[in-house]
């Protein structure tokens, strides 16, 4: 399994979207992913079965 790329995540969303660490902690992945897409015109990085891994690997507490 390739891990998350965190490194060009938290810098497309500090650097290119401006966003406060707050404010990119407190987004979730879809919203990043809407995120990148609106600003590059382009989907995100993250494949449909990719952000299902993710999401069983990290699931929201409930």
């Amino acid at each position: 399994m390739t891990p998350f790329p965190w490194k060009d995540a938290i810098g497309f969303g500090l650097g290119v979207l401006r966003l406060s660490p707050e404010q990119f902690w407190r987004m979730t992945p879809r919203e990043l992913a809407y995120a990148i897409e609106a600003a590059t015109g382009r989907k995100a990085p993250l494949d449909r079965g990719s952000f299902e891994q993710l999401m069983k690997r990290y699931p929201d507490g409930r």
